[in-house]
């Protein structure tokens, strides 16, 4: 039975339902939102339409094994995720601190999930039930599922799928994977037995019963050689595409972890069907005395179009998870949530985003890709746009238009991820041109990240002259328009390649364009992407040559100081750095200078508090004069 309500978090919603036990249970390191930005409520709808009856066990205790047990023993098996986030990366910032607060738990609080959650919470439901089918997926799972190098303890871990000791790993965005995996847990079939599906990883003994696949180095093999480490990431990055992908094979042990192919990219009709279902796109209620959950407010009222990214910069791990192949919504879908906004008694008119990965991205990258897949040794848009590359926002700039039509909808809002360089390749300008009339609200955030040749070429990103064409044309777009609105560049501190020459030369094209940072990011070694495997190995994996990679605290900390270099606090750390890098023509008084001479400084401080000393002697001895000069013209008159 299907009802329009929350499902189930404990037995009272069971016993409300009539059900006695469950199918699926979903244990989950966010708090319970059933909103479709959050990959717990998108499987535990697609389950629940497919007729399966499905609970959620959300923050558990994790020392506490009862708290697995409330919601009995499910009939087919756990699903369990970390949460949105890697737990690792939501618990700590790039400096391996501790954050303060935790947007995706009640009140933002810390501390309510464990670290390395997946494999806690698969333990611990290991402790609670015996012989129960355990299958993990989720961005943590899905990222580390091949032996990988961990910022975190600073080594090269083994698979996810092997330290917790889950049946089975699902990765991707998972809808399709679930589905065939509950059918065949629902007929019977033992989960050691499913080993087929699409998207999924698994554990095997004995390498003779897998066909046609690649083996990659051990793990024991890319712990100890930074090489074989880049070697077989090459290959793990190269096939992750659904037509030409094939098995890879890596060895841990004498045991196997074995992953088939990326599944097929959701249909638009099978994609509507996902956002369609019947989301209450809100937190659970028990959580409104704690505060809420923060991270519901950037996308109660947004609306994703579209998934994948064929934009590929090598620090993002979206190609290792969802992919390059662009799955759009359709127009109708979309309209049909916006409406939905409109009806809801919080909706204000704003419509906060439209967009996905990259916003602009509403179709495959070119027609060859329906067939052949994405290429193997080429970029769609890197170092230059394909010349098979279709851009064109004509069909994006339609859903934009009929959004804003809507009656009680204000604005209409793009706020993710825009591809500056895919609309410079656009020959039209109508979609710069609407969305600086329609859709910024006075900043548009935009990302070229960095502005030396060297290091742009090892992120994947457009070279400098690009982004300054852009640039010139908004500026002219919003002149044109009569609009002051501005671009708010995102920047990248200490990203391979990146050297103290290469931070000077980005802290100089900001002091050129009068810009003053008050943010600016550290690169962040995450699991699943090019840019940790050259910060790991030091080498390009894709030409195997060396790379330039700032390690220590100190580099790291004087990188991301020259970007605010205006900031009196960073002024030791930009001298340092500049007296390193023998750039002390960039220190002084000149129009070029990005800081002054303190020594200069001190003298005209000294020079300034002598004059001030000298005044009252001057002043006495003018008066003396005049004293005096009074006195000898009395004499003079008497």
């Amino acid at each position: 039975m299907k009802t329009n309500d929350f499902l189930p978090i404990c037995k009272e919603d069971m016993e409300k339902r009539g059900w006695s036990q469950l199918d699926f249970i979903i244990v989950t390191g966010d708090a319970y939102v059933d909103h479709p930005s959050f990959g717990t409520a998108i499987i535990s709808r697609v389950l629940e339409d497919a007729g399966y009856k499905v609970g959620i066990i959300a923050q558990p205790d994790w020392k506490n094994i009862n708290d697995f047990k409330k919601l009995g023993r499910p009939r087919l098996g756990f699903l369990i995720n970390a949460g949105n986030l890697d737990s690792m990366v939501n618990h700590y910032s790039v400096n391996k601190k501790r954050r303060k607060e935790d947007l995706y738990a009640p009140g933002g609080e810390m501390g309510l999930r464990p670290d390395r959650a997946t494999i806690v919470y698969t333990n611990m439901i290991k402790q609670a039930y015996k012989k129960i089918p355990i299958i993990i997926g989720g961005i943590e799972a899905s990222l580390r599922r091949f032996a990988h190098y961990d910022y975190w303890n600073d080594s090269v871990r083994r698979s996810i799928l092997f330290d917790s000791e889950a049946d089975l790993l699902v990765y991707g965005m998972g809808e399709k994977q679930v589905i065939e995996i509950a059918e065949h847990l629902n007929n019977g079939l033992d989960i050691q037995y499913i080993r087929h599906i699409p998207g999924t990883c698994y554990n095997i003994d004995h390498i003779e019963e897998v066909y046609d696949y690649i083996q990659v180095p051990s793990f024991e093999k890319v712990k100890e050689d930074k090489i074989s480490y880049a070697k077989a990431f090459k290959i793990q990055y190269e096939e992750q595409d659904s037509i030409r992908g094939q098995v890879i094979v890596q060895k841990h042990k004498d045991t196997y972890i074995v992953q088939n192919p990326p599944a097929m990219p959701l249909t638009q009709v099978e994609l509507d069907r996902v956002y369609d279902l019947p989301y209450m796109r809100n937190y659970h209620p028990i959580y409104e005395k704690m505060g809420g959950i923060p991270a519901i407010k950037e996308v109660k009222y947004s609306i994703v179009s579209e998934r994948g990214c064929f934009g590929s910069c090598s620090f993002c791990a979206l190609t290792f998870h969802q992919g390059r192949v662009i799955q759009s919504r359709s127009q109708e879908s979309m309209m049909k949530e916006a409406k939905s906004m409109v009806e809801d008694k919080d909706f204000k008119g704003y419509i906060h985003d439209v967009g996905g990965p990259t916003a602009n991205f509403r179709h495959i990258a070119c027609e060859k890709q329906k067939k052949y897949g994405t290429c193997k040794d080429k970029q769609c848009l890197h170092p230059k746009p394909c010349k098979n590359l279709n851009a064109d926002h004509t069909e994006y700039l339609e859903v934009l238009r009929k959004l804003r039509s809507i009656e009680g909808v204000k604005k209409v809002f793009v706020r993710s991820g825009l591809r500056y360089d895919y609309i410079m390749t656009d020959k039209k300008d109508d979609f710069l041109k609407e969305l600086c009339e329609h859709h910024v609200s006075g900043q548009l955030k935009v990302a070229p990240e960095h502005v030396s040749p060297k290091v742009l070429r090892l992120m994947g990103k457009p070279g400098r002259a690009v982004y300054d064409k852009f640039v010139d044309k908004f500026y002219k777009i919003n002149d044109q328009i009569g609009k002051k609105q501005f671009l708010v560049p995102y920047l990248m501190s200490s990203h391979p390649g990146s050297d103290l020459k290469a931070a000077i030369e980005m802290a100089e094209y900001l002091r050129d364009i009068h810009y003053h940072p008050q943010q600016v990011q550290d690169f962040y070694p995450t699991p699943g992407t090019l840019s940790t495997c050259m910060f790991y190995t030091g080498i390009d994996p894709r030409n195997m040559r060396p790379v330039y990679v700032p390690k220590t605290r100190e580099e790291k900390t004087m990188q991301r100081a020259l970007l605010q270099y205006r900031n009196p606090k960073n002024y030791d750390l930009v001298k340092k750095a500049l007296t390193l890098a023998g750039r002390e023509d960039l220190i002084g008084n000149g129009p070029k200078c990005l800081i002054k001479s303190k020594e200069g400084k001190n003298k005209k401080d000294i020079l300034r508090k002598n004059s001030q000393k000298k005044k009252p002697f001057r002043k006495d001895e003018k008066q003396k004069n005049k004293r005096q000069k009074n006195k000898s013209r009395k004499k003079k008159k008497a």
